[in-house]
């Protein structure tokens, strides 16, 4: 028998002292449990421990055994996973565990839902559907094919592909083998993917068979270290069909489990994506944060919950928020493969969605539906709509509240970990608000690396949590570039308020630089997509003569309505009731698509060089 020792504080209704409905939850949140999330954020919760203090959730630097954690109803204390006596086999497949923070510490908290709801369905997808039994079988398959293959712990393993149930596969695979995953950004040119999958370092590879060019790519860059190579949904040359691969194999647990972790990349909008690199996760603390995150989001797996995974799970929202943590709290996943709006709505209804993640282009493209359409479908069952990735234009957001009620929250992160969150409630009194971070955790900092006063704008940094430093991976230099003590930054630009709530106004590398004064492109951007004929919007600059840069708006419109110099002069005309001078556009060109990754950011260092260049 697996064991964990947890010595538990008092419950209410059965549930421990870190439970809140999110309602109860938010009011605190930061001062609440921000301090645990921050390596969750990046799917690392496991390297974080969460007790209750004075302040709130705090990560203890050390475990040397049980111990007085903090708070005076609440403590915890974590032992180490005892030896497993005895191995499942056909007859009885699955390993038994006290609960299910004995289970998460050594990856199988799939497992541990598998066997207490085995044909509860675990995943719902147009390219098929998985209990958790077979979800749970079809893993410890996968595990013994790579095994076989010569892979074991803390080799890198690389995936892509659109949203399958096979990659929900591949994923807790690797959680219960020790494997280290890298999901990869398949929107990227054939070249982009195979330098990922090359600079991950992985031994083995899935390929989803749509994507011929990228696989032939990553076969030719990444050479005879990939001792592995599997394709689903179809052939592909030098692949192994990944059926082929797990036919015939055991589907019982696996013997000698260990928890692995994920390896994500930046999504690389201002140069080459970086692999985020953290030390390996702490098997005595991974299932208190798997506890966290079902407090969080209010996971009811017993009364009906499901979860909707919007976005391509190459990304840490969909991937974290969407997919592991519901399923890893008996929760199951309605997989959408190609995001529509009314596809959408059409899959809440159908389904009854409770959670779900979305990105801002999707929030705009939801209110860009004829309002007969939006009204067709039943949402009622919604209870938490988390975004981030980007920023969100407050018009958008105040309409999203409007119409879904007060259960959005916001998220506002890198791949390289720690954020803030806001609820609609707080939100809605400080519209633009990303939340309010720990005062100590956040500086914001000038061009001479002094602090800036309340109200004004510098580049953000945040303290790296307990025990959750990051890498960049094969990348010293530019780890050490990011870095100033315990803090980094992905250069983020913002401010804090008066009450320390922070509110950010773009990126370092994005500024436009108007004789001497900096201009933040982010709020332009905001103003343009106010207008009615605007479907998405990005301000860059541009050359002038004399003020060095000055502004262009780059602008794509909405169905129906055509370019015409009329219509960009009105536009202009627009941002001037709207904006200082300064900051007003100066011309417009018109563009079918601005480029945007699939969460939503907008990739503007290419809009400026192809400017500048044309």
């Amino acid at each position: 028998m697996v064991t964990a020792d947890l010595a538990r504080g008092r419950c209410r209704d059965g549930v421990p002292p870190c439970h809140g409905r999110f309602a109860e939850a938010t009011a605190s949140f930061q001062d609440a449990v921000l301090d645990g999330l921050v390596a969750g954020l990046s799917g690392h919760l496991a390297a974080v421990v969460l007790s209750r203090g004075s302040k709130g959730w705090v990560a203890p630097k050390r475990l040397d055994g049980p111990q007085r954690l903090a708070g005076p109803e609440a403590s915890a204390a974590v032992s180490s996973l005892a030896t497993v006596p005895a191995m499942p086999s056909p007859g009885d497949p699955y390993l038994r565990f006290d609960d299910e923070l004995a289970a998460a510490g050594a990856g199988m908290s799939l497992s541990f839902r598998a066997a207490l709801h085995p044909d509860r369905d675990a995943i719902r997808s147009e390219h098929g559907d998985r209990s958790f039994a077979e979800l749970n079988g079809h893993c410890n398959q996968l595990v013994r094919a790579l095994r076989a293959h010569g892979l074991t712990a803390g080799d890198a393993v690389a995936i892509v592909s659109h949203n399958r149930p096979e990659f929900a596969e591949l994923q807790f695979a690797c959680l219960r083998a020790g494997f280290r995953l890298t999901p990869v950004n398949w929107h990227g040119t054939p070249d982009e993917v195979a330098y990922v999958v090359e600079d991950c370092e992985a031994r083995a590879l899935v390929v989803d068979a749509c994507l011929r060019d990228a696989a032939a790519r990553s076969l030719e860059r990444a050479g005879d270290r990939l001792v592995v190579r599997l394709a689903v949904g179809g052939a592909l040359p030098g692949f192994e069909p990944y059926a082929t691969a797990l036919a015939g194999r055991a589907a019982h647990d696996i013997d000698e489990p260990q928890l692995g972790d994920v390896m994500l990349y930046t999504s690389g909008t201002t140069g080459r994506p970086k692999g985020v690199r953290r030390p390996p996760p702490n098997p005595e603390t991974a299932g208190l944060g798997l506890r966290a995150m079902t407090a969080v989001f209010g996971y009811r797996a017993d009364e009906g919950d499901v979860s909707l995974a919007t976005g391509p799970l190459y990304h840490s929202g969909p991937l974290n928020i969407c997919m592991q943590w519901p399923i890893s709290s008996g929760v199951p996943v309605v997989l959408m493969d190609r995001w529509s709006a009314e596809g959408m709505l059409e899959r809440i209804e159908q389904h009854r969605i409770t959670h779900t993640f979305c990105v801002p282009t999707m929030f705009h493209r939801l209110l860009s539906l004829p309002e007969a359409v939006r009204n067709r479908y039943d949402v009622s069952t919604l209870r938490f709509i988390i975004h981030g990735a980007a920023p969100t234009p407050v018009a958008d957001k105040r309409r999203i509240i409007e119409w879904f009620g007060p259960i959005v929250t916001e998220i506002f992160a890198a791949t390289e970990g720690p954020g803030t969150f806001v609820s609609s409630e707080e939100w809605l009194k400080r519209p633009g608000t990303v939340g309010r971070p720990n005062p100590d955790d956040v500086r914001i900092v000038g061009d001479d690396g002094t602090l800036m006063p309340v109200g004004e704008p510098g580049t953000l940094y945040l303290r790296s949590a307990p025990g959750s430093r990051f890498e960049y991976f094969r990348a010293p230099k530019k780890t050490r570039e990011a870095f100033d003590g315990d803090f980094f930054t992905v250069g983020d630009v913002g401010y804090l308020d008066d009450e320390g709530y922070l509110f950010l106004t773009g990126r370092s590398a994005e500024l436009i630089l108007i004789g001497g004064t900096n201009v933040y492109p982010a709020e332009i951007d905001d103003v343009l997509l106010l207008h009615p004929d605007v479907q998405d919007a990005a301000a860059i600059g541009v050359p002038n003569d004399e003020w060095g840069e000055e502004v262009k708006a780059i602008v794509s419109l909405v169905d129906g309505v055509r370019p015409s110099q009329q219509r960009a002069e009105a536009i202009l005309a627009f941002a001037r009731d709207q904006l200082p001078s300064i900051k007003v556009p100066r011309s417009v060109e018109f563009v079918d698509e601005l480029p945007r990754s699939e969460a939503g950011k907008l990739y503007r260092k290419r809009l400026r060089d192809r400017s500048v260049s044309g």
